[in-house]
C-alpha cells in the first residue's frame, strides 16, 4: 500500500534536522483511518510499534464512534481532519504518509506539507486533539453549544492552532537554510489571509458555520496571520503555555457570549 517517497534536498534537510530516521511514504489510496492491512505494512517497515494511550474517561458520552476507537486497544493511524499528509509517532521510526489527494496541488506546497509533518513529528507535538486535551476534553465539549461532530471540528482546530504556535517559530528561521520551503510557507499564508479576513461576515450571515470558520482561522496560526475575533485569542503565549486548560477557558468564554 505504500512506496517510499522521493523528497527534494530541502525536505531532506528538514528531515535530518527534526526527525532524521522518519520514513516518508506515498499511499496508494486515500484514507481517513488506515485499515489493518496498511498497519501491517507499516509495522513491517519499522522497528517497533507503541500505540498512543487514550483513556475512555476522556470522552463525553456522545463522542463520535471514531473517537471511541482511539480509546480501545486498536492501533489507530489517521483521523478525519488530518488533511493530505498524515504522520504518526506510534511507529519507530516515525512515519509521514502522503495521500493521493495531493494530486494537482503545486509541488512546492506538497513539499512544505511534508516538511511540516516532519517538524511536528520531530517536536513530539500532539498527534491528535484527544492527546492534547486528555482529561479536559469532556470539559471542552460541555463548554460548547455544538453537536459532537462540530465539537470534534472545534477541538481539532484548537489543537491545530497549538501545534502552529510551535511550528511557526521553526518556519520563520528557514529563509536561509530552506528558502524554497520558506517561500511556500509565506505564499500559503498570503493566499489564506483574505479567506480568514472574511470569516466574521460569513459566520454572521451563516454562510460559514462556526466550526468550519474555526478550522480555517486556526490553520492561519502557523503562518502568523491576522485572525478575527474570537480566534485571535488562540494565537497567544498563554495558549502555548497552558494548552488544553486555556482552550477550555476560551470555549467557555466564546459560548457564554453567543
Amino acid at each position: 500500500m505504500f512506496d517510499e517517497r522521493s523528497i527534494p534536498p530541502e525536505v531532506e534537510g528538514v528531515r535530518e534536522r527534526y526527525a532524521p530516521d522518519a520514513l516518508v511514504l506515498d499511499s496508494e489510496r486515500d484514507f481517513e483511518t488506515l485499515p489493518s492491512r496498511a498497519l501491517d505494512d507499516l509495522a513491517g517497515r519499522t522497528d517497533a510499534v507503541t500505540p498512543h494511550a487514550y483513556e475512555e474517561s476522556w470522552l463525553p458520552a456522545d463522542a463520535p464512534e471514531l473517537l471511541q476507537r482511539l480509546t480501545s486497544s486498536d492501533l489507530v493511524v489517521g483521523m478525519p481532519g488530518d488533511g493530505s499528509v498524515a504522520w504518526t509517532t506510534q511507529f519507530d521510526p516515525p512515519v509521514v504518509i502522503v495521500k493521493p489527494r495531493v494530486e494537482g496541488t503545486p509541488e512546492s506546497f506538497v513539499n512544505f506539507l511534508v516538511a511540516e509533518a516532519l517538524v511536528e513529528a520531530g517536536l513530539d507535538l500532539p498527534e491528535h486533539f484527544l492527546g492534547f486535551f486528555a482529561e479536559r476534553y469532556p470539559d471542552f465539549a460541555a463548554a460548547t453549544s455544538t453537536g459532537p461532530n462540530a465539537t470534534y471540528q472545534l477541538a481539532h482546530a484548537c489543537c491545530d492552532a497549538y501545534r502552529g504556535l510551535h511550528t511557526r517559530e521553526e518556519f520563520e528561521t528557514w529563509a536561509d537554510d530552506f528558502p524554497t520551503l520558506h517561500d511556500a510557507w509565506e505564499d500559503a499564508g498570503e493566499r489564506l489571509q483574505p479567506r480568514i479576513t472574511d470569516l466574521p461576515g460569513e459566520v454572521a450571515t451563516r454562510e460559514t458555520e462556526f466550526a468550519d470558520a474555526a478550522e480555517l482561522a486556526c490553520s492561519g496560526v502557523k503562518h502568523g496571520l491576522d485572525l478575527p475575533t474570537p480566534f485571535e485569542a488562540l494565537d497567544s503565549v498563554a495558549f502555548r503555555q497552558y494548552g488544553a486548560e486555556y482552550a477550555v477557558k476560551w470555549a467557555e468564554k466564546v459560548f457564554d457570549e453567543t
